[in-house]
């Protein structure tokens, strides 16, 4: 099974240039989720992970499920005002403006080794923004995962200090 081929694209989102890589069209077909799912968990077995992060909002899909198989704790990092209790808060640019990310105060403990998970690695802004949450929470991050990245946005560049891996590339 070609994971990329259940991949869309949508031209012109979320705004003008940029081509979005839609994974709901992976997400609908069963045998394409347990796939990715399962070759998401193989990249990662061997770890010892005691926390998966994902990031809002298609991070938690893939992330929750890893969770569940690694037996570790999940935790959400969100856009601002969505988290209700004490949150980390941390700045970053996007491929097409500026956004901020939060992680509650209390969700990573010192010498949790953590797993960060989202769907896709752009220009790295976001995931380099969650490592410092994670970090400045106690945490390590052992490795960071992906569904998909878009290699000519040189995102890992942006994550030269961490363990990087993705299933699908785009040059």
């Amino acid at each position: 099974m070609h994971l990329a081929d259940f991949i869309r694209n949508v031209p012109d989102f979320p705004k003008k240039g940029i081509i979005f890589k839609d994974i709901t069209t992976l997400l609908k077909h069963p045998e394409a989720f347990q796939a990715t799912a399962q070759a998401l968990f193989e990249q990662v077995r061997h770890l010892p992970i005691t926390k998966v992060v994902g990031i809002e909002s298609r991070g938690f899909i893939f992330g929750a499920v890893l969770a569940e198989k690694l037996r570790a704790g999940f935790v959400p990092i969100r856009k601002p005002n969505k988290l209700p209790a004490a949150v980390y808060s941390q700045s970053y640019t996007l491929e097409y403006g500026q956004d901020a990310i939060q992680m509650h105060q209390d969700a990573i403990q010192p010498g949790d080794y953590v797993l960060l998970h989202d769907d896709l690695l752009a220009t790295g802004g976001t995931a380099k923004a969650a490592c410092q949450l994670i970090e400045q929470a106690g945490g390590k991050v052992v490795l960071i995962s992906f569904v998909i990245e878009l290699v000519f946005l040189n995102g890992r560049k942006e994550l030269t200090d961490y363990p990087v891996q993705s299933l699908i590339t785009y040059s």
